[in-house]
C-alpha cells in the first residue's frame, strides 16, 4: 500500500512513477478525503476538550447544591457529536485505504518504463548447447523416458496438470532436496506453511483485491473475506507471518525459505511454447523471503538474485538474468530480476525464478514493523522474495540441454547424490 504522506507531499512525482507501470493515478479524491479526515480529527479533539471542561464543572455545582442535569444533557450531546464525528473519520479512513489498496507499488527510480520490450539482460551464464544429432523437445523426452505422464494427468484433473512417475518423481524430489540443502547452508530458516490461507494473506501480499479471481477458492463461505484459498506461492504465507507485529530490529534481516506446491488458475494457452510442464495449474516451488531493514534492502535483493542464479549455475544449465521494466514487474513489486532458462526446442528463455523487492508496500498492508533503535518509533520493514527455485521449467531445461543422441539424459552432477549415484537416465 502506498504512503499517503508521500502522495500528499508530492502527488505529481508519485503519479509519474506509477505511469512507468502503465497506471494512471488520480489522487484528487483521496486527498480530499484525507483533508476532511484531518479537519474532523481537529474538530473531535475540540469536542473532547469541551466535554472534559463541562464534566469538570460537576463536582463544584454539586457542592453548591445546583442542578447538574443540564450539565449531563450537555455531556450527552457532546458525546453523541463525538461518536458521529468518529464514525465519519472511520468511514473516510476506509475510503482512503480502499482506494490505496488497488494501486500498484511505486517502481524504483532506475527502472525503465513500459513492458517486456524494455527488459534488459544483465547477465548470461554459459552457452546454448550444440547437438550433432536432431534434438528432441522435453515433452517427447519426458514421455519416452517415462518421467512424466501427461495423458493420465489430464485424465485425473484436466488440462494444465501432469503426473511425475518413476525417475521423473525422483528427479523432481532430487531438485527440491538440492534447493533445501543449499538454503539451509546459507542460514535460511526452513518453513512448511499451510496450503490454505485466509483473505488477509492475499491482501497483505498485495495480490488482493485486484487478483483475487486468479486463485483457487475453497468456497466454504460466500464472503471471500471469511473464506480460504489455495496458496499461489509460499510468498503469500511467508510475508504475512509477522503481520501486526513489531520485530526486534536486531533480528533483521530475517531469512526464510519454504517448500510448497503452488496452485494457480491461469495456466497459459495451448501455444507450443507453453506445452508440457512450462505452465500449469499446480507446480512445486521453493520460495525465499527476507524481512530487511530499509537501509539494507538493496543488499538483500542482490543476495537473493545471486542465490537464485547460483542454484541454476550449479546445475550446469545455460541461462540469463534480466532486469524487468517497471510495467513488467508485478503490481506489488518495486523491482524484479528474472532468472531465465534456455529451452532449446523453443529457442527462447523461460523464467524459473523471479526475485523482487516490495520495499514497504506489503508491510504497510499487513502492518509489519520493527522498532527503530535511534528514534524508538516503529517503522515498516522491507519484504523481498525470490523463487529458489520453481521446478516445472527446470525439468524441461535439464532434459533438453542434457539430452544425448541415444535419447538418454545426463543427470546434473549436483543431483546425483539424491538419486543413488545415477548419472544417466535411460
Amino acid at each position: 500500500m502506498l504512503d499517503i504522506i508521500r502522495i500528499r507531499n508530492n502527488p505529481q512525482a508519485v503519479a509519474d512513477a506509477l505511469a512507468k507501470k502503465g497506471y494512471k493515478a488520480d489522487f484528487t479524491q483521496i486527498l480530499e478525503w484525507d483533508d476532511k479526515r484531518k479537519a474532523l480529527i481537529t474538530q473531535v479533539e475540540s469536542l473532547k476538550a469541551q466535554k472534559n471542561k463541562v464534566s469538570a464543572q460537576i463536582p463544584a455545582l454539586k457542592k453548591a447544591g445546583q442542578d447538574v442535569q443540564p450539565i449531563f444533557e450537555e455531556m450527552r450531546r457532546l458525546g453523541d457529536e463525538i461518536a458521529a464525528t468518529d464514525a465519519q473519520i472511520a468511514e473516510l479512513v476506509t475510503n482512503v485505504n480502499q482506494a490505496l489498496a488497488v494501486m500498484p507499488n511505486i517502481p524504483d527510480d532506475d527502472l525503465l518504463p513500459g513492458e517486456k520490450e524494455n527488459n534488459r539482460v544483465v547477465k548470461i551464464v554459459g552457452e546454448p548447447p550444440q547437438f550433432d544429432f536432431v534434438p528432441k523437445n522435453h515433452v517427447d523426452l519426458c514421455t519416452s523416458l517415462g518421467l512424466i505422464d501427461y495423458e493420465r494427468g489430464v485424465k485425473l484433473s484436466g488440462n494444465g496438470f501432469w503426473i511425475y512417475r518413476g525417475m521423473g518423481a525422483r528427479l523432481e524430489w532430487a531438485l527440491l532436496n538440492y534447493f533445501v540443502d543449499e538454503h539451509i547452508a546459507d542460514g535460511y530458516e526452513f518453513i512448511l506453511p499451510p496450503y490454505q490461507l485466509g483473505y488477509n494473506c492475499g491482501f497483505g501480499a498485495g495480490q488482493f483485491p485486484k487478483f483475487s479471481d486468479e486463485v483457487y477458492w475453497l468456497d466454504v463461505d460466500e464472503d471471500r473475506q471469511r473464506n480460504r484459498f489455495m496458496l499461489p506461492t509460499a510468498e503469500t504465507a511467508l510475508v504475512n507471518m509477522f503481520a501486526g507485529e513489531i520485530i526486534d530490529e536486531a533480528k533483521l534481516p530475517m531469512k526464510f525459505f519454504a517448500y510448497s506446491p503452488c496452485f494457480r488458475k491461469e495456466a497459459g494457452s495451448a501455444r507450443t511454447e507453453e506445452r508440457g510442464m512450462i505452465r500449469g495449474h499446480q507446480f512445486n516451488k521453493v520460495e525465499m523471503v527476507q524481512y530487511a531493514h530499509p537501509e539494507h534492502s538493496m543488499e538483500a535483493f542482490v543476495e537473493l538474485v545471486d542465490k537464485a542464479a547460483r542454484l541454476v549455475e550449479k546445475l550446469g544449465l545455460h541461462f540469463r538474468v534480466s532486469k524487468l521494466a517497471a510495467g513488467d514487474c508485478s503490481a506489488s513489486m518495486a523491482r524484479t530480476y528474472d532468472v531465465e532458462l534456455w529451452i532449446p526446442s523453443m529457442g527462447i528463455y523461460k523464467e524459473c525464478s523471479s526475485v523482487s523487492n516490495a520495499n514497504d508496500y506489503q508491510a504497510r498492508r499487513n502492518n509489519t514493523r520493527y522498532r527503530d533503535s535511534k528514534t524508538g518509533k516503529p517503522q515498516y520493514v522491507h519484504t523481498l522474495n525470490g523463487s529458489g527455485l520453481a521446478t516445472s521449467r527446470l525439468i524441461p531445461a535439464i532434459v533438453e540441454q542434457f539430452q544425448n543422441a541415444d535419447g538418454s539424459v545426463t543427470v546434473p552432477e549436483v543431483l546425483r547424490k539424491y538419486l543413488g549415484g545415477i548419472d544417466v537416465i535411460r
